[in-house]
């Protein structure tokens, strides 16, 4: 019996990881991507696993605690696949009495019980963290992964399993029988998934800052995170609908550098700095389109949002089921590419 052809087009986490579900799924996988393994939206992520801070500081998001906590919880199950280390330090609040108040009574709403940590603790757990900081909120239900890692991980992983590479733009099925549409804000293969005309871009920055001394739970204020990574610390990062270019805003950097010195003073004088931009993708509630697409034979795992890493391995659960027959699980329905249909 001849094993299922899929061309999966794109290669950031939702593509990689939809690819690796379906190759240990039996079928026969090909991943087409023009950019560089690392140059997509997923590579300049921050790599946040972020259910708790994601749902309590953005409105939009607190309905859909329960689906982003089960994305999250995939993920033990893909480090050891895959061998990573997630990083499990957590996530700190700090700011104003009014903003951590308000962080407070949204994580509670969540069900979650955030711990009060006084200056001690904060300078623990986050060393070279301001003193203006006097006391925060510890969540421990928020990881991070290394974007880069985890990407060279899946790719690796997926040609173990015979899937192969191809550094072009898929133009169609290219001779597969199923077409997986993972191609984040880009919208070339529209007229065989006509649901990426619902998407948005949102451009987004970050700073990257070569600091020895980063190390600890990732600090989210107001108008800022700043999240330890293997090469220092990352500062991010701007939300800008509605665009779609790559260009370096030396403004937004430069404010993104002002909010991060103000957590950390040593970065003030920080000299080793990168910029970055990429472009997401978000559908009109901000869920992924992940499932069946209009067409017969076309499947979409897009538009995620700020959530690709997060919910990648629900995606690719999903795609998966929808290939093989399979059960889809409890979620499917909610990020069915067909709610918006008139």
């Amino acid at each position: 019996m001849s094993r299922i052809r899929i061309t999966v087009a794109g290669a950031g986490a939702m593509g990689l990881t939809a690819a690796l579900a379906l190759a240990e799924a039996g079928c026969e996988v090909a991943v087409f991507d023009p950019a560089p393994p690392l140059a997509n939206a997923s590579g300049v992520a921050a790599g946040m696993l972020a259910p708790a801070f994601e749902a309590a500081l953005d409105p939009t998001r607190d309905q859909a605690f329960d689906l982003l906590l089960a994305g999250r919880d995939l993920w033990p199950g893909l480090e050891a696949r895959l061998g990573l280390s997630l990083d499990r330090a957590g996530a700190i609040a700090v700011g104003a009495p009014q903003f951590l108040s308000t962080t407070d009574t949204a994580l509670r709403r969540l069900g979650l019980y955030p711990n009060a940590i006084g200056r001690n603790t904060l300078a623990q757990l986050s060393p070279g963290l301001s003193p203006e900081w006097r006391e925060g909120l510890l969540v421990r239900e928020d990881w991070r992964l290394d974007p880069a890692q985890a990407l060279s991980a899946l790719r690796r992983a997926a040609a173990d399993l015979g899937v192969s590479f191809h550094a072009r733009a898929a133009t169609g099925f290219e001779g597969a029988d199923r077409l997986v549409v993972a191609t984040g804000a880009a919208t070339d293969l529209a007229v065989m998934a006509p649901s990426l005309s619902l998407l948005q871009p949102i451009k987004g920055q970050l700073v990257r800052i070569n600091d020895p001394l980063a190390r600890g739970a990732v600090v989210r204020t107001e108008g800022v995170y700043a999240a330890p990574s293997a090469t220092g610390l990352v500062l991010g990062a701007t939300m800008e609908p509605g665009r779609a270019d790559l260009d370096i805003d030396p403004a937004a950097i430069e404010t993104l550098r002002v909010r991060g010195a103000k957590l950390f003073p040593r970065l003030a004088d920080a000299g080793d700095v990168q910029a970055q931009a990429g472009v997401r993708a978000a559908s009109p509630d901000g869920l992924p389109l992940v499932g069946r697409g209009r067409h017969h034979g076309v499947l979409l795992a897009v538009g995620a949002r700020r959530n690709g890493w997060l919910l990648a391995p629900l995606a690719a659960r999903i795609i998966a089921a929808c290939v093989t027959g399979r059960d889809a699980g409890p979620y499917a329905a909610r990020l069915d590419p067909g709610r918006f249909a008139a």
